[in-house]
């Protein structure tokens, strides 16, 4: 959202204005903005409908970062995140020969949404997610077997969103909710 479109008319979505509350929130933690200038800018953020109503609200913040990318990467063996890690918003895995066992229950999530990109040759993933994550699988291809995912249905607003994309080819990912 560092950049507007053209169509200012055009409605946003619930992440949109969650993007806007966490930028209004980082620029006053850097001292760009006042409390009260933040204060004016959330309300105005929060009854937003268009782009054109956030706009305001966002103008003369500094640019936002370029989201924090991490790559984990083993021609052989197996890759294994557990306890409490911190997780980056982009977080590429490469594996040619192996397995990947990646634990989000217990990890340090800072960021609404978490892009996990898989680039497997042969050897299985499985990824344990927070139980009030949302799952989103759509950006996955897989070779040789199917992904083993049942859907949890949501208990509240406030979990993270998980999107898993990239490749696999012989092995299979099986994705899975912690239970607390």
């Amino acid at each position: 959202m560092t950049s507007l479109p053209e169509n200012r008319a055009q409605l946003i979505s619930d992440q949109d204005r969650d993007t806007a509350v966490r930028r209004l929130q980082e620029a006053y933690a850097e001292g760009h903005i006042s409390h009260e200038e933040m204060d004016e800018r959330l309300n105005h953020a929060l009854a937003a409908r268009t782009r054109g109503d956030l706009a305001p609200a966002l103008d003369s913040l500094p640019e936002e970062k370029a989201p924090a990318t991490s790559t984990i990467a083993a021609a052989g063996g197996r890759i294994k995140r557990r306890g409490a890690w911190r997780v980056p918003r982009i977080l590429k895995v490469e594996s040619a020969f192996g397995g990947v066992r990646l634990d989000l229950s217990r990890a340090i999530i800072e960021h609404p949404v978490i892009d996990i990109e898989l680039q497997m040759g042969t050897g299985g993933a499985r990824i344990t997610v927070p139980r009030d994550a949302i799952v989103d699988i759509e950006g996955l291809h897989t070779g040789w077997k199917d992904v083993r995912y049942r859907a949890r249905r949501p208990s509240g607003p406030g979990g993270p969103t998980i999107r898993i994309s990239g490749a696999m080819g012989y092995g299979r990912l099986k994705i899975r909710h912690a239970w607390r």
